[in-house]
């Protein structure tokens, strides 16, 4: 793991750590022994959620417990005093599972490039007593890999060192492992992603994992590797370029979801397509209105050459669904026009299968890892035709700038497989508990439920 937890020793000596909700709270306050009752009101708490009591002559602690927030645990790591504390409940399994998930994420830091990182002593947490401890780390470690792929500067993380990454979780699992480089894409016939990658020093290139048994239900998750995106010719503004370090994010996320379920051993035939790039200026860019011919064999009109993230995932998208699989999902940090309609924290899902829009749903609902479905509104299509190719790459208009993103990935997937495309943010852009400001594996949580139940065995 790249980062410490916090959990106590099994065994060791803890203080008592008592969540309480605010309506229970009247009623466990009147059942306390009245020098209790004296400390506690002139102390003022009142189990607002969040707030923080330390009672004296270690008697503890009590806590503002919202249930409702999954990620309540997760403020505690920076209000408890240093020392091994445990809950003061016996949690079922599933508030057991979120309390250490949370507790842990609460710890999490990228110090990488910290000369100093900070050594001061801080609160550990007994593991609840009936938490799936090797489900909470297996998903901790995913989201922990996907942080820090994600928080990782460009200049250490490009194509090259991504693909490293992703070498380094496939030989953890026995999975196999395959990169085409530079003009072999050309050889293979990925040239979207030759073109998107070609100006940069860093090779582009697509990485291809294999896991699991051949016969087992087919998964292929397809993520967005853009390591760094200057826009291409279509420059973009200082201001819109600063943090497209994180334009790698869909990848980020993929990789950390595959490491989860391949921790976990599901019954699955795994694929991961990650076409790993950077879009950068040089004399052989690729340009407005430049025509391509994809993989599929449709040409794409060059309408933005900051468009680029579609034209990577096309080509990988199209082979993905060559072998027919039985779910199909890509993950991508796409368009700015997703966040202007839902904000940082929302992650838009397209899909035109109503039963998988249904399970995706109910497993955000369900993990406290929410999405929204979006439309694949096909009327807006035309914003997308081009004159003189099959298909432009970038809508004149200023509108509906997601959905039309998701109305071209879809040119690319045949109408019976099952798929779904999320247009992630993968960034918070201010620190909340457990979510500090930086990368962030959203939808990971969620996916990996959605994906266990639906091909547990």
């Amino acid at each position: 793991m790249s980062f410490d937890p916090h959990f106590a020793p099994d065994g060791a000596s803890t203080r008592s750590l008592l969540p309480i909700a605010k309506p229970a709270f009247k009623k466990w306050l009147a059942e306390q022994p009245e020098s209790r009752q004296a400390w506690i009101a002139s102390s003022g708490f009142t189990a607002e959620p969040g707030s923080l009591l330390l009672l004296p002559d270690d008697g503890g602690a009590l806590y503002g417990w919202d249930k409702s927030d999954f990620w309540s645990f997760a403020a505690l790591p920076g209000k408890l005093p240093a020392g091994n504390w445990q809950i003061a409940l016996t949690l079922p399994a599933d508030q057991a599972n979120n309390a250490a998930l949370a507790w842990g994420l609460g710890n999490y830091a990228f110090t990488r490039f910290k000369s100093k990182p900070g050594k001061e002593a801080k609160p550990r947490l007994a593991w609840p007593a009936a938490a799936d401890r090797a489900h909470v780390s297996r998903l901790m470690d995913g989201m922990a890999l996907a942080r820090d792929m994600i928080n990782t500067p460009a200049n250490v993380m490009g194509p090259t060192a991504l693909a490293a990454t992703a070498e380094e979780v496939a030989k953890t699992y026995g999975a196999e492992f395959r990169v085409i480089v530079g003009d072999e894409l050309l050889t293979e016939n990925y040239p979207t992603i030759h073109a998107v990658g070609r100006a940069a020093a860093d090779a582009p290139r697509l990485i291809d994992l294999r896991w699991g048994p051949e016969d087992a239900p087919k998964l292929t998750l397809v993520g967005k590797g853009v390591c760094f995106d200057s826009g291409g010719l279509d420059l973009k503004s200082s201001a819109n370029m600063k943090l497209m370090k994180k334009d790698m994010g869909g990848a980020a996320i993929v990789l950390g979801l595959a490491r989860t379920i391949m921790d976990a051993g599901l019954k699955l035939r795994l694929r991961v397509l990650i076409p790993a790039v950077e879009n950068a200026v040089s004399g052989n860019a690729f340009r407005p209105l430049d025509i391509i011919t994809t993989r599929k064999g449709m040409t794409v009109e060059i309408g933005n050459t900051d468009a680029e993230g579609r034209l990577i995932l096309c080509d990988a998208l199209a082979e993905a669904d060559r072998e027919k699989p039985d779910l199909l999902l890509d993950l991508a940090t796409l368009t700015g026009a997703a966040r202007v309609a839902l904000g940082p924290d929302l992650v838009p899902v397209y899909t035109a299968d109503e039963g998988l829009a249904g399970e995706i749903l109910a497993a955000g609902e369900r993990e406290n890892d929410p999405f929204w479905r979006m439309p694949l509104w096909k009327p807006y299509r035309r914003m997308l035709d081009s004159k003189i190719a099959d298909i432009n790459n970038a809508s004149d208009s200023t509108h509906a700038g997601s959905i039309t993103a998701a109305l071209f990935l879809q040119e690319f997937v045949s109408p019976n497989t099952l798929w779904a495309h999320f247009d992630v943010f993968g960034w918070n852009p201010a620190p909340k508990p457990g979510r500090p400001e930086g990368g962030e594996a959203m939808a990971l949580r969620a996916l990996f439920s959605m994906i266990r139940q639906k091909f547990s065995v």
